[in-house]
């Protein structure tokens, strides 16, 4: 496939358009804001690159979609996709981000930072002892690139963790993998549950009533899409203790409603979407890797399959 004139949209459209023109890329840019582009556009150009698609997007000419994120699911949630439109996403150091997000939340709840923080205010001296990152058991949703990553992170700490995935097969880093019609044989042992899953059919609202009801006093973490978690039902399990710490990067709403009630709840802990954060660099390097690939015929790995959604 040959590609002539490409759209470039989304936050880092002025900061990709730099790097491109230092790179001295010859082929045909429009560089234009989210909220600026036309239908004029889609039928210029022969590939759109963005976070989402532009408001009233259209197909149009357009022959390849490039996702700058990780998840594409703002492309294919609930929008019929044409079926000889290529569509790939950024591959870059997502899991690494999320692992070190992940990482850093579990230490800092194993490692007492806010008693601590609590007893220095009040000048009192309470030693309680830490709990080894190595004693906890930790099920991760998910087992493709940014799980496994995660997975390898545990392991060097000496965490033996599980994963959860649609197909149960085997993958490098975990001990044991289960489909998700058999979590519920691991689930109550867990002390973390890390959801890193891409919001599919499947995986709208997997995390509801019956599943937090497995949980045992849990903590959990949700790095994957917000709508993969029902909200609700997540908030009963605070209550209830099945869940007693939740991490929480994404929303089924984002930004987060400010009368949404977990805000406010004291065993949540909220960021804004934030633990896995494309670079303009890496935004560049994977599209321009794309690009070169999908000319000259290769395989990608990074070829999203549609009927799946991710």
């Amino acid at each position: 496939m040959k590609i002539h004139n490409i759209l470039v949209t989304g936050r880092l459209y002025s900061e990709m358009a730099k790097l491109l023109q230092e790179k001295g890329v010859n082929k045909n840019f429009r560089f234009v804001a989210e909220n600026e582009v036309c239908r004029d556009d889609f039928f210029w150009a022969d590939a759109y690159v963005g976070f989402h698609p532009a408001p009233r997007f259209e197909f149009g000419n357009i022959r390849w979609v490039h996702s700058l994120g990780a998840g594409v699911d703002s492309f294919l949630w609930n929008r019929e996709w044409k079926e000889d439109v290529l569509l790939t996403k950024t591959v870059g150091s997502f899991g690494k981000q999320i692992s070190e997000y992940c990482l850093s939340y579990m230490l800092r709840d194993l490692q007492c930072h806010d008693v601590y923080g609590w007893y220095q205010s009040q000048r009192q001296w309470k030693p309680i002892p830490p709990q080894p990152l190595q004693s906890q058991c930790v099920v991760i949703y998910g087992t493709g690139h940014i799980g496994q990553q995660l997975a390898s992170y545990l392991g060097m700490f000496g965490v033996q963790p599980i994963g959860i995935s649609r197909s149960g097969q085997m993958k490098p880093h975990f001990v044991k993998v289960f489909p998700t019609d058999q979590a519920s044989e691991v689930l109550p042992k867990a002390d973390w549950v890390i959801a890193a899953l891409p919001l599919t059919n499947e995986t709208y609202h997997l995390f509801d009533e019956q599943f937090f009801a497995l949980l045992n006093n849990a903590s959990f973490i949700n790095v994957g899409r917000g709508a993969t978690v029902d909200e609700m039902a997540l908030w009963d399990a605070l209550e209830n203790r099945n869940v007693r710490l939740a991490v929480l990067d994404v929303f089924e709403n984002e930004p987060l409603p400010p009368e949404s009630p977990l805000w406010q709840h004291p065993n949540v802990i909220i960021t804004p979407h934030i633990s896995a954060l494309t670079s303009a660099e890496e935004a560049v390097d994977c599209f321009l890797q794309t690009l070169q690939r999908i000319e000259a015929n290769e395989p990608l790995c990074n070829k999203v399959d549609v009927q799946k959604g991710y």
